[in-house]
């Protein structure tokens, strides 16, 4: 196995990984830890979930196209747990998690994306 599959193969790991831990920490915190009393709790976890939600597809296929637009994606996603971290003491923990989870699935996925091209371009299989 050459160093280009072993780096597809742990940078897919990663995105796989923080992307699920992503997605189960938006379902806790936003409906079972800490729901808003103002809004329905199902709603606000709707509108962060969902988006990230549409790339299961593609991260589950593997395409490194799509991986590149998560990332995109997920520059918003990084604003947002900034502010978290930075502004209410009651979400820095929070925060701080969400941050920490965007950061390394931004990097997983840019890596795979440029490393999993690269593998496609010498024709030899990812997996």
């Amino acid at each position: 196995m050459s160093t280009l599959q072993t780096k597809v193969r742990l940078t897919r790991f990663l995105t796989v990984s923080c992307y699920a831990g992503l997605l189960i920490l938006f379902t806790a915190w936003y409906v079972f830890i800490h729901p808003v009393d103002t809004a329905n709790p199902w709603v606000i976890w709707l509108i962060h979930f969902l988006p990230l939600a549409c790339f299961f597809p593609s991260i589950k296929s593997g395409n490194p196209r799509s991986h590149a637009w998560l990332c995109f994606m997920l520059l918003l996603y990084f604003n947002e747990a900034v502010l978290a971290a930075a502004t209410n003491p009651e979400t820095r923990v929070f925060g701080l998690i969400y941050a920490l989870l965007v950061v390394v699935l931004f990097t997983a996925a840019m890596m795979y994306a440029r490393w999993a091209s690269q593998l496609a371009r010498q024709n030899i299989p990812a997996q």
